[in-house]
């Protein structure tokens, strides 16, 4: 009774909390906080000076006595404490913006396929302890796949292969389950240190992982497509500690992440390769589906296609699909109760 109470002063929110990202869904006005997963942390006070944007903006420029923390590695939680004041902030800004008076809502979670069970015990501590009365745990395959308005819950089979900042999710999904998967610790982050990488071994200049995701954004393609471009970056020299700028290709680009891009397509084909007759006669049928950040790099769905014989489709707003899906789950109770991972009641 009590439960029901705080949920009519409370709003449900689905949460994508990502390694890059953290995006919150209302069920009632979609997506509300897209900010980046950083806190910004006075160390002698331990006071949390900036959440999201303008933490992110202190990565690499803060001096001894500030740590700007960014709390999730490859898609799991590495500083619980930090990850639950994260939470928290993001929580009571949704309530205070959308005037509620008590920030306890249900919540639904997209997490990584590989999760262990301490694993996702911590996701689920760690919203409570923001404020969350109730938590469902979803797979983010499913939770994309949801947002992308596939047919989960039939007898026929969805592939989607979801890559965010810290992994990437390859799952086929039949009857409100995942078949068969893989989750690899490969995604956005890795394409940007395969940058920097390439930049300090071909150039001997060191350049930022912002520096890196804005090459990437900007001039990063899986094949080539079109005309060469370039574009102007600038690092420390390693040889004599000064700036510079060199130019660099999409070629060079390619080049840079090149084995990563081939690794993520070899994991599908090993999946494909391990699903049943039936199911890869369905996938055939309807193509692969991408989601996520990594989604968007160009000509990532061609090159996949070419490899896998399949057509492969970028479903539409990538970047929120996982967040979109956990905010259709809490507002169907009986979808929700076939895809969540966690026996929780689902009374409001």
């Amino acid at each position: 009774m009590f439960n029901k109470l705080i949920g009519k002063f409370s709003h449900d929110l689905g949460i994508d909390l990502g390694t890059k990202n953290t995006l919150i869904v209302m069920s009632e006005k979609g997506l509300v906080i897209n900010e980046p997963s950083v806190v910004a942390i006075n160390k002698r006070t331990n006071e949390i000076l900036e959440v999201g944007a303008a933490a992110k903006k202190m990565v690499g420029k803060t001096p001894a006595h500030i740590e700007a923390i960014k709390p999730l590695v490859d898609g799991v939680i590495s500083d619980f404490e930090v990850t639950e004041k994260m939470l928290k902030y993001f929580i009571n800004k949704v309530h205070q913006e959308h005037f509620a008076l008590i920030p306890r809502p249900r919540v639904v979670i997209g997490i990584p396929l590989d999760l262990t069970e301490v694993e996702k015990k911590a996701v689920e501590d760690a919203a409570r302890s923001a404020g969350a009365r109730k938590v469902y745990l979803v797979e983010e395959a499913m939770a994309s796949a949801v947002g992308a308005h596939l047919p989960v819950t039939e007898a026929t089979a969805t592939m989607i292969v979801d890559i965010g900042g810290g992994s990437t999710e390859i799952a086929v999904i039949s009857l409100g389950g995942v078949v068969t998967w893989k989750s690899l610790r490969l995604a956005g982050n890795e394409f940007d240190s395969n940058i920097i990488e390439y930049i300090r071994e071909e150039f001997n200049i060191l350049i930022g992982e912002q520096l890196a995701e804005e090459i990437k954004i900007t001039i990063g393609s899986a094949i080539q497509n079109g005309e060469t471009q370039e574009m102007e970056v600038r690092g420390r020299d390693l040889i004599n500690g000064l700036p510079k700028a060199i130019i660099v290709n999409d070629k060079q680009i390619r080049e840079a992440i090149g084995r990563t891009v081939g690794k993520i397509i070899e994991n599908i084909k090993t999946i494909l390769e391990t699903t049943p007759p039936e199911l890869v006669s369905d996938i055939y049928e309807s193509g692969i589906y991408l989601s996520g950040g990594g989604a968007l790099l160009r000509g990532l769905d061609q090159a996949i296609s070419l490899a896998a014989k399949i057509p492969v489709k970028i479903v539409d707003d990538p970047l929120t699909c996982v967040v979109r899906g956990a905010g259709i789950l809490i507002s169907d109770p009986e979808l929700l109760s076939k895809v969540t991972l966690n026996n929780v009641s689902l009374d409001k």
